[in-house]
């Protein structure tokens, strides 16, 4: 960097850098000549450059006497020490910044005094924060990169003071280190920075916040019974070593209280002490803290490990929306304690005020609270690195992003003017002008004016998406206002004449009716409302809740319909409060709630499902099986055993059972897509259970030599056509080494025994009940020789009974085999020998008679149940099945094992027609086939056992008349037996009539 002079000439300057212009705004802060005593300190201590740079009138020079006449600690410390400007002549602010931490960080403490040690780490803090600031107020550093430096300051300061502290302790014989030479290796003790640090975002002025937890087993201690009096000896040491001002000032401030339980613990915890306080008393702020947990000194080997196995408590599986509500009540409560309310400049906190710098960190924290759970990605500690997740992920936009990252940076860069002025823990602008001015001159503004319009536009920008994720948090509170809305009376008494009169005004045509059913909700008359907490949410999403009920077609069925749900609620406080994070979302909950009773079972049963539909993704995209493999992939990342994986998948299939479902009914999915989707789901999660099932049974008996698995969909799996109440149809094939005759561990097996039970294991793995509910209902009867034949069948058993014993409905069975998972190698192989095996000549004329007779039998002996059962009356789903099987057997067109039937029946078609590959369009038998499915798909989310238009709910009826674009029940029927008719016509038409063929013997 070069200077220019008064004379024109030029003259090497300080290596600094930036583009940033501090000034004097006041002329009452410029009246001192600060350059000048620094001119004559310099010349007088022999530093000529720096002499002639500060005497050379240049812009740089001036804005280097700009930085000490508004900042008296920055003034101090460059008079302390003018050297630090002079060796900037030779060596970049930014590289000696990074040498002086580096040697701090590599340094070897432990053959130091105490004196000498806490010397020379502040005179290290000194010099390198004094570098720092310049940096950040010349431009040459990013806020971002300040707060690294700071950050990385701090942590090298704590790793040398520990590691002076534990070898004082090693040479005093109260604790023996593996590594004398390497203090933390070993340990077992470390250091965890929270907060800012723990982020690496430290504030020029700031406190560090500790936690010190140590691994008992690690056994360092000379006296294990001393090991928590003697490791917080060490921690007090380390303290008094960075927070203890002497005469060259202090390092760092350290904070210990976010410890658990700060009153009654030690300041050194062990692992043991802290899981159990945390699993068991660990609050939601401390979960939020636990975000920005990183281990910055000590053992980092333990303390991955513990970080590792607490992650459970900080990453809930779930969304977690009462997290967000604690989150929105602390941040109120510091507003009342601390008469925080209205955007201002003067004496404003741009920390802890409105539209300040918490509530940018509370935007994003709160909703890696909300998402990291499911998705792992979130789970980063830098604000401005998750605020670009969240944006990658959907869960805000790119404009938001970018408006609140540079409103956190600018707060940042604020927030450091304020501090830099004194090194005082402030984080309040001054209240007069002549201070506003300093700090808006320190920013390099050329008018207070323009800093004071960026400043309120910034607090605008954070103060609008803060309020907007936490619905208007500051007028939360309606239950306790004094004139509250004229419905919350309803909670308190039924009877309230203003709060009838407003819900008949509502549109409710029983409104003393509704009131009773409302007042119940509040006197712990169900579960989910017995809590003071549970009721206080519930009041905050009362009138949004009774506006959506007035919205609907039936707004007195809507409220009984939610009665039903909410008695069937286990707990209503993450409810309450995701309603009250979302309330868009209640519209699409009294469309479940009204037409898809099943749905709203699931939904009482476990409402964590409800999160799916949070997902920004949900209107965008119907995920494929790679993006769902994914997903599940980081579901189970951190499964904590087999319970937990089958637990997880449990969550994982409702919760994206449900979102298939609720797109169904509002409508942004094809329907012809939900089959798929459904088998997508089912792919996945019986990909992951067969490994996880595997690796469960062979921890016990081992594995046979050899051994390689292929799972099996049949039926409506196999054809991609499961709904959402399927239950799934497989057969378990297996081979292995010929030579092999049991497992190989602990508990050995004979090879038939040990893949019959694998096989029972995964059975029970599927329909095992569990809190989260069952997976899925399964059939295994599919398999060679149905219940007769074994549990498991060995490959070469299943080929060869395939190619010489398998009757036609065997063989029309295996035109929708798919093989889902297992060994890739013998999934290629089944899947070609299943193609070859189809594609084998057959008897055209006696698969036809064989078709038929078995149409004919099923007709008899299981005989529709009503209009809705698509899949048996005459010409509805068995009949379209049965022809595109007897297409691919008898030799109409090629076999295309595991097609979705459509497809089979739209290239049989086409043959039928004369045409070739390229013919396209819809057929009769296409056309019957997306109807009848379209209208199954709907009407299995009404409760089992609907099988009349009638029957029906309401709602249900109406989304089925939209798809079928009819006006009503009587276009609905209509519409069935159309097609129905049409495609029993063509049955009987091409193949014969199943009502006039012989019953088969027996």
């Amino acid at each position: 960097m070069t200077t220019s002079r008064t004379d024109g000439a030029s003259a090497p300057g300080p290596k600094i850098g930036g583009d940033l212009h501090p000034r004097v705004l006041s002329s009452g802060q410029g009246v001192r000549d600060w350059l000048g005593e620094l001119a004559d300190a310099a010349a007088d201590a022999d530093l000529s450059r720096l002499a002639g740079f500060c005497r050379s009138g240049s812009a740089d020079a001036a804005r280097l006497g700009a930085v000490m006449a508004l900042s008296p600690y920055l003034r101090a410390s460059i008079q302390w020490r003018p050297a630090i400007l002079e060796d900037l002549f030779e060596e970049d602010a930014g590289h000696r910044i990074d040498r002086l931490i580096g040697a701090m960080a590599d340094g070897a403490e432990g053959e130091t005094t105490e004196a000498a040690m806490m010397k020379r780490l502040r005179e290290v803090k000194r010099e390198v924060s004094l570098l720092i600031a310049l940096r950040d107020l010349f431009g040459a550093a990013s806020p971002a990169d300040t707060t690294e430096c700071l950050s990385r300051l701090a942590e090298a300061a704590i790793g040398a003071a520990l590691r002076f502290c534990l070898a004082a302790a090693h040479k005093a014989g109260r604790i023996v280190l593996p590594d004398p030479a390497d203090p933390e290796t070993g340990c077992g003790l470390f250091v965890l920075a929270m907060g800012k640090l723990g982020a690496r975002e430290l504030n020029y002025s700031s406190d560090i916040d500790l936690i010190v937890f140590f691994d008992a087993e690690c056994g360092i201690a000379a006296d294990p019974m001393e090991a928590v009096p003697e490791f917080s000896k060490i921690v007090r040491r380390l303290v008094r070593l960075l927070n203890e001002r002497t005469g060259d000032g202090y390092v760092f401030r350290t904070d210990l209280r976010l410890r658990p339980d700060p009153g009654a613990m030690p300041l050194a915890i062990t692992t043991d002490m802290a899981m159990t306080y945390y699993e068991s008393s660990g609050r939601n702020w401390e979960r939020a803290a636990m975000i920005k947990a990183r281990p910055v000194a000590g053992d980092r080997w333990v303390a991955r490990a513990f970080l590792n196995e607490l992650s459970p408590f900080v990453w809930r599986k779930y969304l977690d929306f009462a997290a967000v509500a604690d989150i929105q009540d602390m941040k109120s409560r510091i507003d009342t304690h601390r008469g925080f309310g209205d955007v201002v400049v003067a004496g404003h906190n741009v920390k802890l005020g409105r539209g300040g710098i918490r509530e940018a960190e509370f935007f994003v924290q709160a909703q890696q609270l909300i998402a990291g759970g499911r998705n792992p990605a979130l789970r980063t500690r830098r604000t401005d690195e998750t605020l670009g997740l969240l944006a990658q992920y959907g869960w805000l936009g790119a404009a938001q992003r970018d408006d609140l990252l540079d409103a956190y940076w600018f707060l940042r860069r604020v927030e450091h003017a304020i501090q830099m002025e004194h090194d005082e823990q402030t984080h309040e602008l001054p209240q007069d002008e002549a201070g506003l001015a300093g700090i808006a001159g320190l920013l390099g503004f050329s008018a207070y004016e323009a800093f004071e319009t960026r400043f309120l536009r910034t607090l605008r920008i954070v103060d609008e998406r803060f309020n907007a994720l936490f619905n208007d948090g500051r007028s939360r509170k309606v239950a306790e206002a004094p004139e509250p809305d004229a419905v919350l009376r309803l909670l308190a008494s039924d009877t309230d004449p203003e709060g009838i009169a407003a819900i008949e005004a509502m549109g409710f045509a029983r409104p003393a009716d509704v009131a009773r059913v409302v007042r119940s909700w509040n006197i712990g008359r169900y579960r989910a409302t017995r809590t003071q907490k549970a009721r206080e949410r519930l009041s905050d999403v009362l009138p949004a809740l009774l506006e959506a009920f007035a919205d609907a077609p039936d707004p007195d069925g809507s409220v009984a319909a939610f009665d039903r749900f909410l008695a069937g609620l286990p707990s209503g406080i993450q409810f309450f409060s995701l309603i009250a994070s979302n309330p868009k979302t209640l519209h699409l909950l009294l469309l479940i709630l009204t037409a898809a009773p099943s749905m709203a079972a699931t939904l009482a049963q476990r409402p964590h499902v409800f999160d799916a539909l949070l997902d920004p993704a949900f209107y965008d995209e119907v995920p494929d099986r790679a993006l769902m493999e994914a997903r599940l992939e980081a579901f189970l990342a951190d499964a904590n055993g087999y319970e937990d994986v089958l637990a997880r998948l449990r969550i994982f299939a409702s919760e994206q059972r449900f979102l298939v479902g609720a797109r169904m009914l509002s409508g942004v999915v094809d329907l012809a897509e939900t089959g798929p989707a459904f088998s997508n789901i089912a792919d996945v999660v019986l990909n992951a259970l067969l490994i996880a099932a595997v690796a469960e049974f062979s921890r016990v008996h081992g594995r046979v030599d050899g051994m390689r698995l292929v799972l099996l969909g049949m039926g409506r799996l196999g054809s991609r056509e499961l709904t959402a109440s399927s239950d799934v149809d497989l057969i378990l094939l297996y081979d292995h080494d010929e030579e092999a005759e049991t497992s190989d561990g602990d508990r050995p097996l004979a090879v038939q025994v040990y893949f019959t039970r694998l096989t029972q294991r995964l059975i029970a793995a599927l329909t095992s009940p569990m809190r989260e509910g069952t997976l899925y209902e399964v059939d295994f009867r599919l398999r060679p020789s149905g219940n007769a034949g074994p549990l498991a069948t060995r490959w070469k058993a299943f080929r060869k009974y395939q190619e010489t014993e398998a009757w036609t409905w065997e063989r029309m069975a295996l035109t929708r085999a798919r093989t889902l998972a297992g060994d890739e190698e013998m999934r290629a192989i089944v899947g070609d020998t299943i193609a070859e095996l189809l594609a084998r000549p057959s008897d055209a004329e006696a698969v036809t008679k064989d078709v038929v007779t078995m149409r004919g039998r099923i007709g008899r002996d299981k005989p529709p149940r009503g209009t809705l059962d698509l899949k048996l009356r005459p010409g509805g789903l068995v009949d379209l099945e049965f022809i595109a099987q007897w297409a691919q057997l008898s030799g109409q067109i090629s076999p295309d094992p595991g097609c979705e039937t459509v497809d089979i029946l739209a290239a049989y078609e086409r043959a039928a027609a004369g045409g070739g590959p390229g013919s396209s369009g819809p057929t009769p038998l296409t056309e019957a086939m997306q109807t009848l499915s379209a209208v199954m798909q709907l009407a299995r989310l009404a409760p089992a056992g609907t099988n009349e238009i009638e029957d029906l709910p309401a709602r249900l009826v109406e989304r089925i008349a939209q798809a079928l674009n009819v006006a009503d029940a009587n276009g609905i029927a209509e519409a069935l037996d159309r097609a129905t008719s049409q495609v029993r016509t063509l049955f009987v038409a091409r193949l014969g009539d199943p009502d006039a063929a012989k019953p088969a013997e027996a």
